[in-house]
């Protein structure tokens, strides 16, 4: 599924937002570090906010995510004056006072304009998503940002933004795990697993919790259940449903005996309201339900590694094509072995 599939399945501001923090390009974290700055500010209903309010929000999100992990490939070469470079310099006393030094918000103030804000409207292709979420006004003193009522919009619908914030917080996890030496190379190569225990994902060879099942995936299906196709509210019980049941492959001459795909695994779970979970039990997907699995996959599939390498994977065939109809046929053959 192209970003322009994505977009048409629900043409709305919120979808525009999962595309850029979703689908968009990662050689750094700095958009999920300005995506979360947004979100807290349009919260508080303001349309216009100086450039150092936001710039302070920024770089203090940034920083907090530094004492776990890179924001960078750790092979990045990187001056002393690059943002990342003062923001780890700045790190430790921005931590202990628990707000950014002056020195790192006025790096942030500086590189943001030209960096991460000029970029976070586009795509990893270049191709622009269809709003507008801010914009720099031009010529103020000091320095100010105007947010626009499609951000507005966005972040008012309570019921749906701390779901957004969750979604950022997953892609942005996994992100940064594919940095790090050793735990992106085993992701890359082998894709991430499921720990039923805490229903996380996980890298493979370390068994290292990344992020939830529930938010790594359920931007790619528009914040619904993929059962009903009903929005997911906050306070509704989620559970993370097989779609082809796991138990087809002890029915179909045991889990060793199966000759299909693994079926615990992150391209058959999809996050569910648990009610629907319980109705549907271990049925079998209708054709509904299977061209909801397949867009999904496609979408996930348009995001960066390794969430998509982990799908490649699964499909166990041309894993760098970008056929469109790979999952079609990858879920027709599944069905296929279990007549």
């Amino acid at each position: 599924m192209t970003g322009d599939a994505f977009f048409a399945a629900d043409p709305a501001a919120r979808t525009s937002w999962r595309q850029a923090i979703l689908m968009g390009a990662n050689s750094r974290t700095y958009k999920f570090a300005l995506g979360r700055a947004l979100l807290v500010h349009a919260r508080t209903g303001r349309t216009e906010v100086p450039l150092r309010e936001l710039a302070r929000t920024y770089a203090m999100e940034l920083v907090e995510h530094l004492r776990t992990a890179p924001q960078a490939p750790e092979v990045t070469s990187m001056k002393e004056t690059d943002f990342l470079s003062v923001a780890t310099a700045e790190s430790e006393a921005s931590l202990a006072a628990g707000e950014p030094t002056e020195r790192l918000v006025e790096s942030a103030m500086r590189s943001m304009p030209g960096m991460v804000m000029r970029k976070f409207h586009n795509l990893r292709n270049g191709s622009p998503i269809a709003h507008t979420f801010y914009e720099l006004i031009p010529d103020s003193r000091p320095p100010m940002v105007r947010l626009l009522p499609d951000l507005l919009r966005v972040a008012a619908q309570s019921e749906q933004v701390d779901g957004l914030l969750d979604e950022l917080t997953g892609r942005w996890n996994i992100v940064e795990c594919s940095f790090t030496t050793g735990i992106g190379r085993s992701l890359v190569t082998d894709g991430m697993a499921v720990d039923w225990a805490t229903e996380t994902l996980t890298d493979k060879r370390r068994r290292r919790s990344v992020t939830g099942v529930r938010e790594a995936v359920l931007g790619f299906q528009h914040g619904r259940c993929l059962i009903c196709d009903n929005p997911i509210g906050p306070s509704d019980k989620v559970a993370i449903d097989h779609v082809f049941p796991y138990v087809i492959m002890e029915r179909y001459g045991g889990v060793s005996g199966w000759a299909g795909p693994d079926l615990d695994a992150v391209w058959n779970l999809a996050p569910a309201h648990q009610h629907c979970n319980a109705e549907k039990s271990d049925a079998f997907p209708g054709p509904e339900l299977e061209r909801r699995l397949v867009q999904r996959n496609e979408a996930i599939m348009s995001s960066l590694k390794p969430l998509s390498r982990t799908l490649r994977l699964a499909l166990g065939r041309n894993p760098g094509g970008a056929d469109g109809k790979q999952w079609t046929r990858f879920v027709h053959e599944v069905r296929s072995l279990c007549r």
